[in-house]
């Protein structure tokens, strides 16, 4: 994805375009783990002033998809092996709870069958997903009835689209895999089964930890 600052067509959208543009290079690995991502460097790119980046960086920044440290340029997170491990851990925990919780109710949030959709088609043309997979999830959690579990994985969702990003990036697992995964998990909210909706979401994201932490043990 390009953006040019012709593009950039009001003040106000500014900043949304600049977060975009660049979250989306960061889920594709296009700003590399470790790179820095300066307020100058982000201006110059863009073509807008220091404050105008200020304000799509700390918003990268809040959403955990950039850190900064006291008087340091932001960086894209890097995650070892340990960190992946107990993401994962903690994702399987979340997330099985909340696809049970909405089971018990058979509701599907209209945030994720959207979502869903959009996969299911970007798949089927071998297109980039992981902002898709993402937003799944995102909405499968934030839809179940426990604001306290969205509140836990929120905070959790920088760290999540980048490892889905490297997933994305580094071809661990198609598209369609991914996809018919989904739709296992969305097939059994419907149907009202709370424990497979739960050993589903469970498999689904065991599948996709394993696939990462094997590229990053025969990487590192």
């Amino acid at each position: 994805m390009s953006l040019t600052s012709a593009s950039l067509t009001t003040p106000a959208t500014m900043p949304d375009a600049i977060f975009e543009t660049l979250r989306a290079r960061i889920l594709d690995q296009s700003e590399a783990p470790g790179s820095a991502l300066t307020e100058s460097a982000v201006a110059l790119r863009f073509g807008v002033a220091r404050p105008t980046a200020k304000i799509a960086i700390e918003r990268l920044v809040a959403d955990g998809l950039l850190r900064r440290e006291a008087h340091r340029a932001a960086r894209v997170p890097e995650l070892g092996r340990d960190d992946i491990v107990d993401l994962f851990a903690t994702r399987r925990l979340i997330e099985s709870a909340a696809t049970a919780s909405l089971a018990d109710g058979g509701t599907i949030p209209a945030d994720a069958l959207a979502a869903h959709r959009e996969l299911l088609e970007l798949a089927r043309r071998g297109g980039a997903f992981a902002a898709q997979d993402a937003a799944f999830h995102r909405a499968l959690v934030s839809g179940s009835p426990g604001p306290r579990l969205a509140r836990l994985h929120a905070a959790l969702m920088g760290e999540i689209e980048l490892c889905i990003g490297q997933v994305q990036a580094h071809h661990l697992m198609a598209g369609t895999d991914v996809a018919a995964q989904h739709q296992r998990i969305l097939d059994a909210v419907t149907a009202g089964d709370a424990d497979a909706a739960a050993d589903l979401a469970r498999a689904h994201i065991d599948a996709a930890g394993a696939a990462l932490l094997a590229h990053y043990d025969a990487t590192h």
